[in-house]
């Protein structure tokens, strides 16, 4: 072998150590100042506008994108004994409507249903094994699905009482009296920091929370 290619090779076995070495730094660092998870979407508080009485509802003129303020009336109901208003819950921006003018409602129907753009949080799923290394107050980065090319700077804002499992509907129940243990997942509740507009809620997330 000539002393040429003897060289060469050194070269890329040593570019390849480096190579192996700077990895496994990098997955140390970030494995031990960041808990990561894609178990995470877009959640906001989702509010509904509902018939007051049974009637004709009048005045009806929502569509799905429109801006409302809490109280601000809406529509009417057309009853028997005259017309009763119907008012919005909380400011928000209508995300769905299920009536038209003109229909016959019952009282308590959902009319429609409103989110508030500007509330907006996510909610992410932590094993319970790594609850220990976070707590409130903590910084977050988030990437959403919907906007990929952005990292939007959140904080932990609260940690659940109870894991996922507790709200399955089959439980956690097991009449056969062989048991796995199964790691758990406790949902927390991430501020977002000036979403944009192509954030949506429903929309899938990743979040890296800072544990340093």
């Amino acid at each position: 072998m000539n002393r040429g290619r003897l060289v060469l090779i050194n070269v890329i076995g040593l570019v390849i150590i480096i190579a192996a070495l700077a990895g496994g730094a990098y997955y140390y660092y970030e494995s031990t100042n960041f808990i990561k998870t894609d178990e995470a979407k877009v959640s906001g508080e989702l509010y509904t506008i509902v018939a007051p009485a049974a009637g004709k509802l009048a005045d009806w003129d929502l569509h799905e994108g429109d801006s409302v303020s809490k109280d601000d009336k809406v529509a009417n109901v057309t009853t028997l004994d005259g017309k009763e208003a119907v008012k919005t819950a909380a400011q928000g921006t209508i995300v769905k409507t299920q009536v038209h003018d003109e229909q016959l409602v019952q009282a308590g129907q959902t009319l429609a249903q409103t989110i508030n753009m500007e509330d907006l949080s996510i909610t992410a799923n932590i094993e319970e094994n790594k609850l220990k290394d976070i707590e409130k107050g903590d910084s977050v980065d988030i990437i959403i699905d919907g906007d990929p090319d952005t990292v939007f700077e959140g904080t932990l804002e609260q940690i659940g009482y109870a894991t996922t499992s507790v709200f399955s509907v089959m439980g956690n129940q097991n009449s056969s009296g062989n048991y796995t243990k199964v790691t758990q997942k406790v949902p927390v509740k991430i501020s977002i920091k000036a979403p944009s507009d192509k954030v949506l809620p429903g929309m899938n997330a990743e979040v890296k929370i800072s544990t340093k």
